[in-house]
């Protein structure tokens, strides 16, 4: 998939694009929200102080700051806890440790912090870590149920089945989530996807279903 989508959305090498606690935070912000509204919200956190201040400032005061992220009474208190957590770990709010960490513990230690799911660490470790991780959003989830790389299954059990049929290698990895990304939001989308000019369409499964041929490729 990687070199049929690179034609497409370009190849994309493996920098950091942020600083590791503002991916953290950022990733919990961006759940159900656009990438607009994500990096608005998040600036306006910031806006509240450093990390120590936003712990101890109102909850309310936090969801308002985020307000454009979609469930900011929800996500505030999370926020919170997930700094505070590590304001109190033996790396404070350092994350480089997870540089070195085993990846099986690196993404323990990320998920065990309040508010933080699989999809969150995975994009931690691989984003700004280079670690063999691969973050499954809901539109990584969507295009490999579709194509047949994974069967149907929850975003947190395929992060496992894809990692077991892709290549451990970050740079790959990297390039390939974000352009699946980019496909999922132009053209798999869930209501209405534009088979008619995706790129994948003759390695697709339900494409395949629909114009009446028999699916060719598995991942």
């Amino acid at each position: 998939m990687k070199d049929t989508l690179r034609p497409e959305y370009g190849e994309r090498p493996l920098n950091p694009r942020r600083e590791p606690l503002h991916e953290l935070i950022s990733t919990i912000l961006s759940q159900r929200t656009t990438h607009a509204d994500e990096e608005a919200a998040y600036h306006e956190l910031r806006e509240l102080g450093d990390w120590d201040a936003i712990i101890a400032a109102p909850v309310e005061h936090v969801a308002y700051a985020i307000r454009r992220s979609n469930y900011p009474d929800s996500k505030a208190p999370r926020i919170q806890q997930t700094l505070a957590a590590l304001r109190d770990s033996p790396s404070g709010y350092d994350l480089e440790f997870l540089r070195d960490l085993p990846v099986k513990d690196a993404l323990k230690w990320l998920t065990d912090l309040p508010g933080v799911g699989i999809k969150t660490a995975s994009l931690v470790l691989l984003f700004n870590y280079a670690r063999p991780v691969f973050p499954v959003d809901t539109h990584v989830h969507r295009i490999t149920t579709r194509v047949g790389a994974i069967p149907k299954m929850g975003e947190q059990a395929a992060h496992r089945a894809l990692l077991k049929v892709l290549p451990p290698d970050p740079p790959f990895l990297y390039e390939l989530h974000v352009n699946l990304l980019r496909h999922g939001q132009r053209v798999c989308s869930w209501v209405a996807p534009k088979c008619g000019v995706c790129v994948l369409r003759e390695r697709c499964d339900a494409y395949a279903i629909y114009d009446g041929k028999v699916p060719s490729w598995r991942a």
